[in-house]
């Protein structure tokens, strides 16, 4: 689980321990905070690791950490990790470009590519990655610019992987949220809180575990005949 140290990340972490799971969080801060207050059943010992996403070494070391540390690797995936730096397109900084797609889309594609490596040399089936993308890499946003494009790649990025790993048994579907009550939305100023309301047909923001309901089925074999798709858990925006 990455980005598990706020939000939709802390929400997964939470309801995947509820249901028996081992947690993983990764995440370059609060991880060890959210990591010490997981429910535990009978010998289950949740791992902690501060990790750079957008460090290809960083990620690789962690995956051998994990293996070292559980003599297997996870075979559910989920990834959360997140960031925005938001500003219209003739005004924002290269770097700001650059940031979000490293963390948002290379972070993802640097956790799947060092976790298939370990599933499938270890011959592990029956895995699922599940990649939090956004509505608006859908729809666009006015100001998120970079954050949308790297949405958009996540998306494309899952289907590229699920064909590619499909023959392996491992699924792979991203989840688009919409406006959910996160520290992240909760910076933007209240008329513009507002006006995105207004634009929800179900008439407000979603909670972090809307979208942890929606990981956990994806987790599960009820599942198990999804994968290369989308779920938008969005409230109607951007049907």
């Amino acid at each position: 689980m990455t980005g598990a140290g706020s939000g939709i990340g802390h929400a997964v972490s939470k309801l995947f321990a509820q249901q028996g799971a081992c947690v993983i969080a990764a995440g370059l801060q609060n991880v060890k905070e959210v990591t010490n207050t997981l429910h535990r059943e009978g010998d289950i010992n949740h791992l902690h690791y501060n990790v750079n996403v957008s460090n290809e070494n960083e990620v690789s070391q962690m995956m051998e950490d994990v293996y070292q540390h559980y003599n297997t690797i996870p075979s559910i995936a989920v990834n959360c990790a997140g960031i925005t730096k938001d500003g219209f397109m003739v005004k924002m900084k290269e770097s700001d470009f650059d940031d979000v797609i490293d963390v948002n889309l290379k972070g993802t594609f640097f956790i799947t590519k060092h976790l298939c490596h370990h599933l499938l040399k270890q011959k592990i089936q029956n895995a699922s990655i599940i990649n939090i993308a956004s509505i608006v890499g859908k729809t666009g946003n006015i100001g998120q610019g970079n954050y949308a494009a790297s949405k958009a790649g996540v998306v494309a990025f899952t289907k590229t992987s699920a064909l590619e790993m499909a023959r392996f048994g491992i699924r792979c579907n991203s989840i688009l949220p919409g406006f959910i009550e996160t520290a992240m939305t909760q910076k933007i100023p209240d008329k513009v809180r507002e006006g995105f309301r207004s634009m929800i047909p179900l008439g407000r923001f979603g909670e972090p575990n809307d979208v942890a309901e929606t990981c956990l089925f994806l987790a599960s074999d009820k599942s198990k005949y999804i994968t290369a798709t989308t779920i938008e858990v969005a409230g109607g925006i951007g049907a």
